[in-house]
C-alpha cells in the first residue's frame, strides 16, 4: 500500500464565518470559530447545562437560498480545515461537497490546494465554502494528490450543520431533559 501522507494528527472542524461587521480589519483567512455574541458572553456561570445546550442549538432566523448578491466577504460559510504532521510527494488538495453522507459529491476548487511536497512541518490547511445555503447542512471530504497524480481520500466524510433557520419559522423542538 502506497503512503502519501504520513500525518500524526488530522483535525477536520467547520466554522462559520460571521456575517455580522466586525471592528476589527477583515484578513484574508475565515476566522477559526465565530464570534461570541455579547449576549453569550455575560451568561451567568450558574446557567444549568440543558439550557446552554438549547440555547447554543438554536438557528438564529434569515434568510435562505442563494447567496451570490451578498457580497463574499459578508457571505455564511462552511471552512474544512485539516492538519498534517508530515507529508510525503504532496502535491495538493481537492475538497467536497455533498448533500448527503452518501453523496454524491461534487468538488468545490477549481485548482488544488498545493501541498508542501515533502516535508517533516506541521501544515495547517483550509478551504473556505460560501457558495451554501446558510439554511441546509452539507457534507465534505478532502482528497489528497501526490507529485504522481495519484488521488487518495484523505478524510473521512464530515458534516456541517445549517447555519440559520429560514425566517418566520419555529426554532426545532428542544429534546425534554431525561430524569437520572
Amino acid at each position: 500500500m502506497r503512503t502519501i501522507l504520513m500525518p500524526l494528527a488530522l483535525m477536520l472542524s467547520l466554522a462559520a464565518c460571521s456575517n455580522a461587521p466586525q471592528e476589527a480589519p477583515k484578513s484574508a483567512a475565515a476566522p477559526a470559530a465565530p464570534a461570541a455574541k455579547p449576549e453569550e458572553a455575560a451568561k451567568p456561570a450558574e446557567a444549568k447545562p440543558e439550557q446552554a445546550a438549547a440555547a447554543k442549538a438554536e438557528l438564529p432566523e434569515g434568510a435562505c437560498g442563494d447567496q451570490s448578491a451578498v457580497a463574499k466577504e459578508d457571505r455564511l460559510a462552511n471552512t474544512p480545515r485539516w492538519t498534517t504532521a508530515s507529508e510525503v510527494d504532496n502535491f495538493g488538495y481537492d475538497v467536497f461537497r455533498g448533500d448527503k453522507e452518501e453523496g454524491p459529491f461534487t468538488k468545490l476548487n477549481a485548482d488544488p490546494i498545493l501541498g508542501a511536497g515533502t516535508t517533516d512541518e506541521t501544515k495547517n490547511y483550509s478551504y473556505r465554502d460560501d457558495t451554501i445555503d446558510p439554511c441546509r447542512e452539507y457534507w465534505y471530504y478532502v482528497e489528497s494528490i501526490d507529485t504522481k497524480g495519484m488521488r487518495e481520500k484523505f478524510t473521512p466524510v464530515f458534516k456541517a450543520g445549517a447555519k440559520r433557520r429560514a425566517a418566520g419559522t419555529a426554532p426545532a423542538p428542544t429534546p425534554a431533559p431525561q430524569a437520572s
